[in-house]
């Protein structure tokens, strides 16, 4: 087995080999969990390693990031990625596989289900998220943001604040059952309630053919949750530097809280559910 250093150093990096039979899925997420920038490194070589042990036992792996594909494109560079995962979910939504030349290749149904349920959603929600927006600009001090997608969001001044904007949207969504968000820390973004890292996970493997008992998850913060979850998986764990509220709700799924940091914690978490 080739070394991770070795890998590292042929920077034309591709996903593994697919395996001809899959055993199982592993879902990943990138801030915090497998990225810390305080930590040296930021995302430890010894990670890859244990991913590629078991991607040869037939486990594939994936990312599921908050982070747009080319926000995680350029993740791939600085977290020195030495071969890629063999699924992307970026904006905790979009499901992309690796195709030829480095071009991730979007799971096309999947693609147009979401974007047909999002336009009903954002037609169905207008008048809200425009009360939302009202309150944003007058009474706090965070930005309303509108996507290149159409996609809509705030970016708060502190947690607090944030949190002050997710009591305001729970206390008033009223009828609004479609409306969903994901937040993680000074980050929120709307989006159909159907939609999320939970629910792309799950078709992630369906299409692989893995019950979701054979299924790991491993996250830090709020927008981990849906996934983080028995519906979802089986093997269920959070890193140590996770959110409080996310050590708790991994606790209360039976799951399995990390000592270690970022990538450390996450190779504790594997070996955990599968040494």
């Amino acid at each position: 087995m080739a070394s991770v250093e070795d890998l590292v150093s042929i920077r034309a990096v591709e996903a593994l080999e697919y395996p001809q039979e899959v055993r199982g899925v592993l879902s990943f997420d990138f801030d915090g969990t497998l990225h810390v920038p305080t930590e040296n490194p930021p995302l430890s070589p010894a990670f890859f390693e244990k991913v590629q042990q078991l991607r040869e036992e037939g486990w594939i792996w994936g990312i599921n990031t908050g982070r747009s594909l080319p926000q995680m494109i350029d993740g791939f560079g600085f977290g020195k990625f030495p071969f890629y995962p063999d699924f992307l979910v970026a904006r905790e939504r979009e499901i992309f596989t690796p195709g030829q030349f480095g071009r991730w290749v979007p799971v096309e149904a999947w693609k147009k289900k979401s974007a047909k349920d999002h336009k009903r959603f954002y037609r169905q929600t207008k008048k809200f998220l425009k009360e939302v927006e009202e309150f944003v600009d007058y009474e706090t001090d965070a930005e309303w943001i509108e996507e290149e997608n159409g996609d809509t969001g705030v970016i708060s001044t502190t947690i607090e604040e944030m949190q002050r904007i997710v009591d305001y949207i729970e206390k008033h969504r009223g009828k609004y059952e479609m409306l969903g968000y994901l937040r993680n820390t000074i980050y929120l973004r709307f989006s159909h309630v159907d939609y999320h890292k939970g629910t792309a996970l799950q078709e992630v493997a369906r299409l692989a053919g893995v019950d979701k008992q054979h299924v790991f998850v491993i996250g830090d913060g709020h927008n981990d949750l849906d996934k983080l979850h028995p519906d979802v998986a089986g093997m269920i764990a959070c890193v140590g530097n996770a959110d409080e509220v996310v050590k708790e709700h991994v606790r209360e799924q039976g799951g399995y809280v990390a000592e270690g940091i970022g990538s450390l914690g996450t190779i504790e978490a594997l070996e955990h559910f599968l040494s």
